[in-house]
Order: C-alpha cells, then sequence, then structure tokens
C-alpha cells in the first residue's frame, strides 16, 4: 500500500505523457523514461515500465482516432509488423548496455526529437506525392522502428512520421492515428519481451497506464482544437532541458 502512494505521481506523469504523445504522434516514451532514470529507475526498468504506458496511450488514442479520423488500417499494419522483430531484438540489445551508455544514447535521441518537433511543420510543407517504392522502405525503417521502440521505451513516430509526409505524401494529421496505430504493434511486442524478461515493475506500469490511458485519449480530442505549434515548442524546450540535464550528470559522473 505505502509503495502505491509513492509512485502515485506516475499517474500524473502517465497522463502528461500519453495526452503529449498521442497530439504529436510520438508515443510518450520520450517523457516518461528520462523523468524515471533521473529520478533513480534502471534503464530497463524505466524503458519496460514505459513501452506498459506507451501501449496504453496508443491504444486510447487510437480508438478516439478511428471515431473521427478515417485511418488506413491496412497500411498501419504493413508499418507495424516489421517492427515487431525489431522490438525483440531491442530489448535483447537493452540488457547488453551500462545505465552509463543508456543515457549517453537516450540524451542523443532527445536532441533528435527536439529538432525534429522544430521543424515538423516544414516537413509537412514539403511533402511530395506518394511514391509506390516509399511503402517499401518505410516498411523497412520500421524494423529499426521497433528497434528504437524497444531499446529506448519510445514511440516509432520519430522515425515512421517524417517518412510518411515526405515520402509518401500524407499530411501529418493523416500520419499521426497511423502512427499511433502501429505502435499498438510493436509496442506489444516489447511489452511481451520485456516481460519475458522480468524487467517491468507492474505496480508503476499499472498507475503508468491509468495515466495514459486518460492522457492519449484527451490528447487524440484536442489534437484538432489546440495550438498543435505551441505543443510542439513547449515539449521540445522540456525535452532539452531533461537532455542537457542527463548530459550534465554524465559529465559529472564521469569527471570530464
Amino acid at each position: 500500500m505505502f509503495a502505491m502512494i509513492e509512485h502515485m505521481w506516475m499517474i500524473v506523469l502517465g497522463f502528461v505523457a500519453g495526452m503529449l504523445g498521442s497530439m504529436i504522434g510520438l508515443g510518450g516514451g520520450i517523457i516518461m523514461v528520462p523523468v524515471m532514470t533521473i529520478t533513480g529507475f534502471l534503464p530497463t526498468t524505466a524503458v519496460s515500465n514505459s513501452l506498459y504506458g506507451v501501449l496504453a496511450s496508443s491504444a486510447s488514442s487510437t480508438i478516439s482516432y478511428s471515431r473521427r479520423v478515417k485511418i488506413d488500417y491496412g497500411l498501419a499494419l504493413r508499418l507495424g509488423l516489421p517492427g515487431v522483430p525489431g522490438a525483440i531484438l531491442g530489448v535483447l540489445l537493452s540488457t547488453e548496455v551500462t545505465p552509463d551508455i543508456f543515457q549517453i544514447l537516450f540524451a542523443v535521441v532527445m536532441i533528435m526529437t527536439a529538432t525534429y518537433l522544430f521543424v515538423k511543420k516544414r516537413i509537412e510543407s514539403i511533402q511530395t506525392r506518394p511514391k509506390k517504392y516509399m511503402i517499401i522502405v518505410t516498411m523497412g525503417v520500421s524494423f529499426l522502428a521497433g528497434i528504437a521502440s524497444a531499446f529506448f521505451g519510445i514511440g516509432g513516430g520519430l522515425v515512421l512520421l517524417p517518412l510518411m509526409v515526405i515520402g509518401m505524401g500524407m499530411s501529418m494529421k493523416q500520419a499521426v492515428p497511423i502512427s499511433m496505430m502501429a505502435l499498438i504493434i510493436t509496442a506489444s511486442a516489447g511489452v511481451v519481451a520485456h516481460t519475458l524478461m522480468g524487467h517491468p515493475e507492474f505496480l508503476q506500469s499499472g498507475l503508468l497506464i491509468i495515466g495514459c490511458l486518460a492522457g492519449g485519449h484527451v490528447g487524440a480530442s484536442l489534437h484538432s482544437r489546440l495550438s498543435e505549434y505551441r505543443l510542439r515548442i513547449y515539449a521540445a524546450v522540456f525535452i532539452i532541458v531533461v537532455a542537457t540535464k542527463i548530459i550534465y550528470d554524465i559529465v559529472v559522473v564521469w569527471g570530464v
């Protein structure tokens, strides 16, 4: 009982991450994982806990999007299924890295994510006509997205969204719901693999799921109502601040 009270803040974390993640199409792991690692969680625990939350928020937001947006379910399956073996590989790789190396790699991913959020509007403005071969390329890249999803506990939208918009000629509003549905598949594979490896703490994962379910639904509902530009900027600033904190801690620990 005391452990549950002690970790109640994770419901709030899951809600915020699920809401922002479903609105910008990146899942919520990019927020949950760094917060958990900064507060002392082991990388494998933070990643596996986060994936439970990511699965919950992506499922919740997909249900909400399906009621208002026409989702290309076939494309979502073609993007999600190649990520399954990638997710399994990502889980295996996550057990081989030290916490310091993981934090360095995650800081790099966070900086890439922040950069993407800053240039997201520009990417959408240069969308091109759909190219059939790009569907094949995107399916291949989804394998890499699966690795990143399970290794870092984040969504694969950072990889899939630019490809869908630039290479396949989709608008961001079309791509985000598809990305969230594809994430259900890759996150499910990562959750199963991490669970079989004994990585997650189920109480903490459950609290994140509660928050992410609510946040994913709210975020999908607000997707077309709030200023996406401001949300992207706020999220990017937050990510940069946390990445800076991670890098600072590493430098202090290593004495660089």
